[in-house]
């Protein structure tokens, strides 16, 4: 069940490059959430209450609701348009994503390590580089922050690529490092809607220091 979790996580990241609403996006990412959490109680053997608890706040609460309602609200919040506007076409996003994800397949088959996870590290790597293009490609400043909560999707999997154990605390500092990030992304991300009509990244270049 774990491994059909994962191939549905690895075929969101194959949606989201051919999509160009942002509310599809949000979805996704709330999508995500849902998987990692799933994915996590499944793959933890030997799970206590307060970690239990700890994992549930981080993807149920947090990834899967809190930071979706939050980009819906900042999307409303600035009237911002439906559409993503990439820099590439679709057809070419699903070839640079699929080519994202044979390249990681290539690279965990080469690594010989009895303790690594090989799909969680090939589902890590993807969403990762994923991440990485989604912000490189679009051109509306949310869009940059849903990258962002990709990639720490990805290093959310690569912490369960190593073991089947993580530590409580680690859990913490991701959890309150995506959150202050989101919130000044946030913050940052308001005041420029105050200021143009639409948060285009191409815009920031007309920004003058006074």
């Amino acid at each position: 069940m774990t491994n059909v979790l994962l191939i549905i996580f690895i075929i969101s990241l194959f949606y989201v490059s051919i999509a160009n609403r942002l509310i599809t996006y949000v979805r996704v990412l709330a999508l995500q959430g849902f998987i990692l959490f799933g994915v996590t109680f499944m793959q933890l053997n030997d799970i206590e209450t307060w970690n239990l608890v700890l994992i549930m706040l981080e993807t149920i609460v947090f990834k899967a609701i809190a930071v979706p309602l939050f980009l819906g609200y900042l999307i409303k919040r600035n009237k911002i348009t439906r559409v993503a506007e990439p820099y590439l076409s679709n057809f070419m996003s699903l070839i640079i994503v699929t080519a994202i994800v044979v390249i990681t397949v290539v690279l965990a088959n080469s690594i010989q390590d009895p303790l690594l996870n090989k799909i969680f590290f090939i589902v890590s790597l993807s969403t990762l580089f994923t991440g990485l293009y989604f912000i490189a490609s679009r051109k509306k400043i949310i869009t940059h922050v849903m990258g962002y909560l990709m990639i720490e999707n990805g290093v959310f999997v690569l912490s369960l690529a190593a073991g089947n154990e993580m530590p409580n605390l680690v859990n913490l500092g991701i959890m309150l490092d995506v959150f202050a990030s989101v919130m000044i992304l946030g913050i940052f991300f308001n005041k420029i809607g105050d200021v143009f009509k639409d948060a285009d990244v191409d815009q920031l270049t007309d920004m003058k220091d006074y």
